[in-house]
């Protein structure tokens, strides 16, 4: 285990150099088909310098024959290069597939993200460049040289021709790429803007629909839109203007390197055959610079993309390397944890300290804004980054691998996410249904007899995000998917937000069927209603702990703190 994630833990980088093996291949295909890519000019020469000076149909049977089997393995090793870059596309997809889909859900819990949705997207940039026609042009270009050489064989003047070409290409593909890669990469960003900007409020299409936001909303999308639109035509116009002159220096040199040739033949210095020979050879020789120039902005694409990727995968959390083989206790311990956003000042959480025992409940109370949700992500171990320590039975949490630490976990979020399936899968966390454990859990969560109520009972679908449910359908099933397999951990955030009274009685007796059977729990609300289940209160406020400790002694605290404020304020009253 401690070798695969080792594996799991390589940067983009040495993803793709393990690769080296597979394009090394490619390489060696390359080299074949670029040596016989001389085949054509070899032949012409043949026909029009041996055969027609012979009128030997022997000798023209034999030459044809013969490039008709090279040509036969050019195409063979053309194919082989192919089918090797496909299969190698789907081995890095598979090496990486994982790792990005990880990293997509790690990095939404990062403020800072933007689009991590936009991952698999980028990897199928990467892996199509990687294993296209701009690979080809980098194998084919180390080979120019050998075509120039032939060329200066044939003749120094063709020779000089081709090499001033080459220059002028290779000057045209540098300029292409400074002129266009900041325009790519803003226009890049100003799309995803305003997609991004798109797709987050179709979420809330339900209030966008009711109060008739529709018209602000489209002209703020507009105005994203036409700035998106102006970015990509001008880089655009920048490509098509590379894209031309590259065309009118692709086709000038075709006509120039034949007008040269008919010089030399009229001068008696090169053969015919030489002439049209090294026409061909020419355009073979300069052939990779065009295609570089050519797929360049696929190149500028790519290279986002894998800017991109490389930064999300080096978005994980510390460790995360040890797999939890038994259940814990559940002795949650949260000491001086301070927990930061970029962008703001002031931290979200500072200096806050407590414990949760096994067989308690620990009722975190405090106003809206305080930080109670932020402390929730953080005990659980998924908040990207805080300072401090929290520990489940002395060890730091954050050191245990997700899948093995999630299944002693519960967690209940203020805002409740269900997937499109059946109840039952939904409490079943979208694994394997346990149907004994599903139905304890919904038991636990007093949603028994609710779900047998509906058509298709436990089989019933909830929809897209649980649209067919009511809010509070919805915590419940939440509150069930929690209870899901006995955790020892249960972090509930606000579960009585969506409840109406006999929602709320069910709460109440779940947390405590939890705790009767030893089970860690702790419950965040700011309704002060909870603190009939507590043993134990953690008061915050502005992000700061304002008390902790057990119920009675917190509240003895807390009336005294008040009437000593009171009596304070009598004089000056």
């Amino acid at each position: 285990m401690k070798q695969k994630n080792s594996v799991e833990l390589r940067g983009l980088s040495e993803v793709l150099w393990s690769f080296r093996r597979e394009f090394l291949v490619v390489g060696v295909f390359s080299m074949v088909v670029n040596l016989l890519m001389l085949t054509p000019t070899i032949y012409m020469l043949q026909v029009y310098d041996r055969v027609m000076m012979s009128q030997s149909y022997m000798t023209l049977i034999v030459v044809s024959l013969l490039a008709l089997f090279l040509f036969g393995v050019m195409a063979f090793a053309e194919w082989a290069r192919s089918i090797l870059l496909v299969r190698t596309g789907v081995k890095l997809d598979q090496a990486l597939s994982k790792r990005v889909f990880k990293a997509s859900f790690l990095s939404y819990l990062n403020p800072a993200e933007t689009a991590p949705s936009k991952a698999f997207g980028d990897l199928t940039v990467l892996r199509q460049f990687m294993t296209g026609n701009g690979v080809f042009a980098f194998f084919d270009v180390p080979w120019i040289p050998i075509y120039l050489a032939v060329l200066f064989m044939l003749h120094p003047w063709l020779g000089a021709v081709a090499l001033l070409f080459a220059v002028v290409q290779g000057a045209i593909a540098w300029q292409g790429h400074a002129a266009t890669q900041k325009a790519q990469s803003v226009t890049a960003l100003a799309q995803a803007d305003a997609q991004n900007f798109l797709q987050s409020k179709l979420r809330n299409v339900e209030v966008l629909s009711a109060m008739g936001m529709q018209g602000s909303l489209y002209q703020r999308w507009k105005a994203k839109q036409h700035k998106a639109l102006v970015m990509s035509g001008a880089s655009q116009n920048k490509v098509g203007t590379v894209t031309a002159v590259s065309k009118f220096v692709r086709y000038a040199q075709q006509s120039m390197s034949l007008a040269v040739g008919a010089w030399l033949v009229t001068r008696g210095e090169i053969s015919p055959g030489a002439m049209i020979a090294g026409n061909v050879l020419m355009g073979r020789a300069l052939a990779p610079i065009d295609l570089l120039v050519g797929t360049w902005p696929q190149f500028l694409t790519s290279k986002d993309a894998y800017g991109r990727l490389q930064k999300l995968l080096g978005f994980q959390h510390a460790g995360r390397e040890k797999t939890m083989t038994q259940a814990p206790l559940g002795n949650l311990k949260i000491e001086q944890l301070v927990v930061k956003v970029a962008g703001r000042e002031k931290p979200v959480l500072d200096g806050v300290s407590f414990v949760a025992l096994p067989g308690t409940v620990t009722v975190v109370l405090g106003p809206s804004g305080c930080g109670k949700s932020t402390l929730a992500r953080s005990m659980l171990g998924i908040w990207p980054g805080y300072e401090g320590r929290i520990l489940l039975d002395e060890q730091p949490i954050e050191q245990w691998t997700r899948e093995s630490l999630g299944v002693h976990v519960g967690y209940l979020p203020q805002d409740i996410e269900l997937f499109d399936g059946t109840i039952a899968e939904n409490i079943a966390r979208i694994g394997e249904v346990n149907s004994e454990q599903v139905i304890e859990a919904a038991e636990a969560a007093g949603l028994h007899q609710m779900i047998l109520r509906f058509p298709q009972g436990y089989d019933s679908r909830v929809g897209q995000g649980g649209s067919f449910l009511s809010g509070g359908q919805r915590q419940r099933i939440g509150l069930a998917r929690a209870l899901y397999g006995k955790p020892m951990l249960v972090v509930l955030d606000e579960p009585n937000a969506n409840l109406d009274d006999e929602g709320e009685a069910a709460l109440m007796k779940a947390v405590q069927l939890i705790k009767a059977q030893g089970k860690t729990v702790v419950l965040i609300s700011h309704r002060p209603g909870v603190i009939q289940v507590a043993d134990r209160l953690v008061i915050l406020q502005d992000g700061k702990l304002v008390a902790s400790g057990p119920r009675d002694g917190v509240l003895e605290a807390l009336k005294k703190q008040k009437e000593s404020a009171a009596a304070a304020a009598l004089p000056a009253a």
